[in-house]
């Protein structure tokens, strides 16, 4: 599966748990992670989605050391696989 079809499969999976995840654009902030995950009663997270068996560069780890310890939850999705775990520890209601 590739990078792209594992995203749009996530943002899909998003939206049916009850939620939102926006392409997260950050000019001047490089290494941020792809996707914001917007759920109900205020439950944020990220999502860095890469092809299977791809890693985050320096930059992109870097960033999601300093997203968790301002108490976000960071997660790097390579697998469709993942998808229902990412979304249930988050706080959806995936199907």
């Amino acid at each position: 599966m590739r990078e792209k079809s594992i995203e749009q499969k996530f943002v899909h999976s998003v939206k049916a748990a009850g939620g939102i995840a926006p392409k997260l654009v950050s000019p001047g902030f490089d290494g941020m992670p792809d996707r914001m995950v917007l759920m109900p009663e205020g439950r944020i997270a990220f999502v860095e989605v890469k092809a299977p068996g791809e890693k985050p560069r320096p930059l992109q780890l870097a960033r999601h050391r300093l997203l968790r310890r301002l108490g976000f939850r960071v997660y790097v999705l390579d697998s469709g696989k993942q998808i229902t775990r990412i979304i249930d520890e988050i706080g959806g209601d995936a199907e």
